[in-house]
């Protein structure tokens, strides 16, 4: 059964080792075969990857873009090691990109890394949320601003 991906003009996806992009029109294409896909959304650069989640994304996209775990594999450890270490409430679901990478389940082990992203943007949230709270907590004490 062939992967269907639509196109909307101009967008780009990775088709193995190439990067295909779409003319102006919205586009369907039928894959048939085992080449890695990845759609514009999906891709991170080095640039991009800039928080030690989307890191960790990025070292597994690596992976499965080049087939290749062993290459990236120390790279990968080392930072879901930091990660967890930094966040040992996340280690389920590093378990689960673990998983999916042991499995060879590349492609699932992105989505799942997706969710590490989501998960340290929900912290950062809640960090920028706590220290609001205690700036105003501290201006509605001083004395001085009365």
């Amino acid at each position: 059964m062939a992967l269907k991906v639509e196109l909307k003009p101009g967008e780009r996806i990775i088709l193995g080792n190439c990067i295909v992009t779409n003319d102006n029109q919205r586009t369907r294409l039928f894959i048939e075969g085992d080449a890695p896909i990845l759609r514009e959304k999906d891709i991170l650069t080095p640039e991009t990857a800039d928080t030690p989640a989307r890191r960790i994304y990025l070292a597994v996209q690596l992976m499965y873009l080049s087939k290749d775990v062993p290459k990236f594999q120390d790279q990968y450890f080392e930072l879901v090691g930091d990660f967890v270490r930094a966040a040992p409430s996340s280690l389920a679901m590093v378990d689960a990109v673990n998983n999916a990478i042991l499995t060879n389940a590349l492609y699932k082990a992105l989505r799942e890394a997706k969710n590490l992203i989501a998960f340290e943007q929900e912290l950062m949230d809640h960090a920028a949320r706590r220290a609001s709270l205690r700036e105003h907590s501290t201006e509605d004490s001083d004395p001085s601003r009365s």
